[in-house]
């Protein structure tokens, strides 16, 4: 308001000063005839005043406007009088002025408005190394029940005409093997589930990967003691590889190791399909790689960025212990059999929910992992005593 009055005293002292002109002109009149410049001066100012006017109601458009809270709003009348020629102008020593106004907001940092962005950024999302090395089917039970060879002894030989011939040993086992359930929940207000939908549909797919991502270390180091799935490392379910550090020459010794593991596993009659080691073995192992001449011929990367050694994939799994690992025919040796899938349920009935607009999301999935050959794949001490 302070600029407003302001500017109307100014339009005042035109006014003024075109009512003495007025009367300069009335006293010429009674005299005869009112002078060319009276006359001038008058017009004058008329366009002044009402140029003036003008400028005055466009000030109290768009310069008035309360400013946000915080905010310094620099308007038009504000331009206007801190003008350098507006004092001059205001006293009565400019007859006219020109003031170029611009449509500019300044303020502080602090009070700009944010400039928010659709979307969620995701946190960190891990690939699933080792589902993505075993083979699946599906099951309609509780658990899993098959019968596998135990043991092969092969006597076969030559056998002379009307001879014995040489008797062989085979025996079996049933083994009986219990789904697991791997799940877990949140609680989000029913607000966030209504009104915010991409919020809402991150938060199921976060749920989803949690439950998947736990699949994928119980698949190598779960112990199988209920409820925990059996895993590839677990007792039995894999054969140790049985080598001493004094067997393994001086230089490179884990990739002698591995190679030893997948000769002995061919001779066997299971060509190894696949590496797994921890990530951080696996990044030593590089380093090996990329800084000893003889290394560097054994590695190589495919166009999908699949890590090779020896030919073979390197599966980098969490849920590999350092310091351990697994040479073998994994899809030879295990089978996961799902019973569910993920399903990521909601209910506004848990607890005190109702009464709070809170919904509960638990995700959950159940599987079992069934060990057919534990002699196909090799492992144990990535650096052997």
């Amino acid at each position: 308001m302070e600029i407003v009055q302001q500017v109307t005293k100014a339009l005042e002292n035109i006014e003024a000063q075109l009512a003495a002109f007025s009367t300069k002109a009335d006293m010429e009149a009674k005299f005869g005839e009112v002078s060319a410049e009276t006359k001038a001066a008058i017009e004058n100012f008329g366009i002044k005043q009402r140029e003036f006017a003008d400028q005055l109601v466009l000030i109290k458009q768009r310069g008035t406007a309360p400013p946000a809270e915080g905010e310094k709003i620099e308007t038009w009348g504000e331009q206007f009088v801190k003008n350098a020629r507006y004092a001059d102008f205001a006293g009565g020593h400019l007859n006219k002025m020109r003031v170029e106004v611009k449509n500019t907001l300044t303020g502080a940092d602090a009070t700009v408005a944010p400039d928010r962005k659709p979307g969620i950024v995701a946190g960190a999302f891990l690939p699933f190394s080792m589902e993505s090395l075993i083979p699946a089917t599906t099951t309609t039970s509780n658990a899993i029940e098959f019968t596998k060879e135990a043991s092969f002894t092969n006597s076969a030989a030559e056998a002379a005409e009307g001879a014995a011939k040489a008797e062989s040993a085979l025996t079996w086992s049933l083994v009986n093997m219990p789904v697991s359930t791997v799940a877990h929940w949140i609680k989000i207000s029913k607000q966030l589930a209504s009104d915010n939908t991409a919020l809402a549909a991150y938060v199921n797919t976060r749920m989803a990967y949690g439950v998947n991502q736990k699949v994928d270390v119980q698949l190598v180091v779960g112990d199988g003691t209920a409820p925990n799935i059996s895993g590839t490392y677990d007792a039995g379910n894999y054969t140790a590889h049985g080598y001493a550090n004094a067997a393994l020459g001086s230089t490179l010794k884990k990739l002698v190791l591995i190679r030893k593991i997948m000769a002995d596993l061919y001779a066997a009659g299971y060509p190894a399909d696949a590496i797994v080691l921890n990530p951080a073995d696996w990044a030593t192992i590089e380093i090996e790689l990329f800084t000893t001449a003889a290394g560097q011929t054994l590695y190589n990367v495919s166009s999908s960025g699949q890590p090779y050694l020896f030919g073979l994939p390197v599966i980098q799994s969490i849920g590999m212990a350092a310091d351990t690992f697994q040479v073998g025919a994994f899809k030879q040796a295990y089978m996961i059999h799902n019973r569910e899938g993920v399903v990521v349920e909601m209910s506004d009935s848990d607890s005190d929910n109702f009464t709070k607009n809170l919904i509960t999301l638990r995700a959950e999935r159940r599987l079992a992992l069934a060990t057919e050959k534990p002699a196909a794949v090799r492992g144990g001490d990535l650096t052997p005593a």
